[in-house]
């Protein structure tokens, strides 16, 4: 499955190299003949697509190795930097665009469009097009960023040329150069692609959200167990796009043996692998909300009831023989989550003064 993967991610990386190396060659050769730097600028950006194509190649190799004592999670995030360096390709070469384009401004030439120009300029847009459907949908099925990403400026490169073919017929029909204009705003729409590309590329790196549907999936799952009380503290954590290792929760009755327990949690934790292909590590929750600690819960449920910024709490514990009451806010990243854990806590405390509480915080990682 995952040499499938790399298989189809190399073989659309040479599609691209091919194409685009063959439009560099015919976008050279009319833009020095027609003296046009938006065309001969349109060429270099299809020669930096062909470069991201050959990075997406290596990165792909790189990311595919084993795991090894040095690096056990794989080296899958290798994947998320080649889209960084595509990113970067990008906007150098928008850079490079936008300095000659203004030069153009300031020093315009004299162009010499021709039908055939035309011609190849339409030609090079429904390529650029096809390229770019054909990128897009590979990345989609193999979950390669970096395909995306290129799929993504294909189709930015297909609206550059269209604006190439605007500067051709503006001189041939009314003997109007704006070479250096268009050229100026094929450089700024080249450094836009190239910063959305770096911020897609980031994310994962940095660490993101995950999809909120995929969330509400896991624990509908996770919930759909015999003797799931609750599920909570989802996290996930991506080492390449199809390497997610997590953690989550679930809420238990406190009467279960561990017999019971772990029967369970291996059945959620070999689930969540064949379902969603994560590799989970399974807490537990012992719930403890009825008998005579119901009216304590029942408190605490009113208390949190007047914290608007309080979007959930669980993992509700009471150890009688420490008069220890422990339980979990989970508080919305806006707020100030210290200060409305004190609340709730004198809160408790006034209510139940025998009692100590052990308040543990946790982020909206979660929808």
């Amino acid at each position: 499955m995952k040499n499938e993967r790399e298989r189809e991610i190399i073989k659309a990386s040479f599609v691209g190299i091919a194409g685009n190396m063959l439009l560099v060659v015919f976008k050279l050769i009319v833009g020095f003949t027609a003296n046009s730097i938006a065309i001969i600028l349109d060429a270099v950006n299809n020669a930096t697509d062909a470069l991201s194509s050959i990075v997406t190649i290596v990165g792909t190799k790189i990311a595919g190795m084993r795991p090894n004592r040095r690096h056990p999670f794989g080296y899958g995030r290798i994947e998320y930097l080649t889209s960084v360096i595509i990113a970067i390709i990008i906007l150098v070469a928008g850079a490079l665009s936008l300095r000659e384009s203004i030069d153009k401004i300031i020093h315009p030439a004299v162009t010499n469009y021709t039908a055939i120009t035309l011609t190849v300029i339409v030609v090079a847009i429904i390529a650029k097009i096809f390229i770019g459907v054909y990128f897009k949908r590979a990345g989609t099925k193999t979950n390669s960023q970096a395909l995306i990403a290129s799929g993504i400026d294909s189709n930015y490169d297909a609206v550059l040329s269209a604006g190439t073919l605007v500067v051709a017929i503006a001189q041939l029909a009314w003997n109007v150069n704006i070479d250096g204009i268009v050229g100026l705003l094929i450089s700024l729409v080249v450094i836009k692609a190239g910063l959305e590309v770096l911020r897609d590329a980031l994310g994962p790196i940095i660490g993101q959200r995950e999809d909120d549907e995929l969330g509400r999936k896991i624990e509908d799952y996770v919930n759909s167990f015999d003797g799931v009380r609750g599920t909570y503290d989802l996290l996930l954590d991506n080492f390449g796009p199809n390497e997610t290792i997590g953690s989550v929760h679930i809420e238990v009755p406190d009467d279960m043996s561990a017999r019971q327990i772990h029967e369970l949690t291996r059945k959620i934790t070999v689930g969540l692998f064949e379902k969603f292909n994560i590799l989970a590590t399974v807490g537990i929750y012992a719930e403890n909300t009825t008998g005579k600690y119901a009216p304590m819960h029942a408190e605490l449920a009113r208390i949190v009831e007047e914290h608007p910024k309080i979007l959930q709490t669980h993992g509700f514990y009471v150890d009688e023989e420490q008069k220890t009451v422990y339980f979990d806010l989970v508080i919305d990243f806006k707020a100030d989550d210290e200060a409305i854990r004190e609340a709730v806590v004198k809160a408790m405390e006034k209510a139940y003064p025998a009692y100590t509480y052990n308040v543990i915080v946790d982020a909206d990682y979660e929808g």
